[in-house]
């Protein structure tokens, strides 16, 4: 590749280390950071100038944009060897709302000029909608319900065009429901203090967990190991329905177990956000994960990660 093209070989040699571009750096992102060789330069975007001092106090470099804002994002062109995206689409969309522009503002600006050597996007397990309890791979067709999960279909398919324009490796991370006791609402210990009831075994789903902390480790590693145009399950080895992880968690905080309630009688007892966790149900097979990414969990399951909480 000629050295204006290669993002590496037309800069001076102080700037030839990768970089290490972060999109979307909350409480997943700083953890990937923590997780990276001290050697990498780190660099985030970030739309609040308040949050500045905070990043650069963690050795991250902060740049001002905004994903809603494309013209913000032509800085970006060029600056990242290899570029992290966590930013979720918008909560709430108007107009073309299963479409996510957030991700197709980041792909043009990335587009301006030499791409990123590889890119991961951290999308979500809600993309495969309900399976019925089935064990899913990622061959697995998608059939996103909610327009969450649309959205987020739709921020892949940006990715993989990125991917065909740019050569560049992307690699997708499916990502269910994130836990850690050092996370803000990461326990279940606020809802069990609540009383929130659970559905009663006959009508339970699965679900499927992975610690904030592995989660990183997972991002870091895709973004060096991931293999070209490749989609990666992040879960860990739970199986359980979410009655049951309810349960578990109550027994290790030792508290009282949540009471049980049939479907039929769900939608008068439970909000809407919390409904739509229960109507999927999909355990999620990591191979990939462990073998393609060689990846080593340090928490196997929520018994080892809820532990400590």
């Amino acid at each position: 590749m000629p050295s204006n093209q290669n993002p590496l070989g037309a800069l001076p040699s102080r700037f030839r280390r990768e970089r290490v571009l972060i999109v979307g750096c909350g409480d997943i992102g700083l953890r990937v950071a923590r997780a990276m060789n001290p050697r990498v330069r780190l660099l985030a975007l970030t739309s609040s100038p308040q949050r500045m001092p905070a990043l650069r106090e963690q050795g991250i470099t902060p740049l001002a944009g905004n994903l809603d804002s494309p013209a913000t994002l032509r800085r970006l062109a060029g600056v990242g060897t290899r570029v992290i995206h966590l930013a979720p689409p918008p909560a709430q969309a108007s107009g073309a709302w299963w479409r996510d522009f957030r991700t197709q503002a980041l792909v043009r600006a990335l587009l301006l000029r030499a791409p990123p050597r590889s890119l991961v996007y951290g999308s979500s397990s809600g993309v495969y909608g309900d399976c019925a309890g089935a064990v899913v791979t990622e061959s697995r067709s998608i059939h996103p319900r909610t327009p969450r999960a649309q959205r987020r279909a739709d921020a892949e398919r940006s990715a993989r065009h990125f991917a065909r324009i740019s050569h560049a490796r992307v690699s997708i991370l499916r990502i269910p429901g994130i836990y850690a006791p050092n996370r803000e609402g990461g326990t279940p210990r606020e809802r069990l203090l609540r009383g929130t009831p659970v559905l009663q075994t006959q009508d339970d789903v699965y679900t499927n967990h992975i610690h904030a902390d592995d989660l990183a480790r997972a991002v870091a590693v895709a973004l060096w190991r991931g293999s070209a145009q490749r989609t990666y399950n992040v879960n860990d080895h739970t199986v359980l329905k979410m009655g049951d992880y309810f349960d578990l968690a109550a027994d290790l905080y030792g508290l009282p177990r949540p009471p049980r309630i049939a479907r039929a009688g769900a939608e008068d007892a439970l909000p809407l956000a919390v409904l739509s966790f229960m109507d999927e149900s999909r355990r999620l097979d990591n191979s990939r994960l462990e073998t393609e990414l060689r990846l080593r969990l340090r928490y196997p399951t929520v018994v080892e990660g809820l532990a400590g909480a």
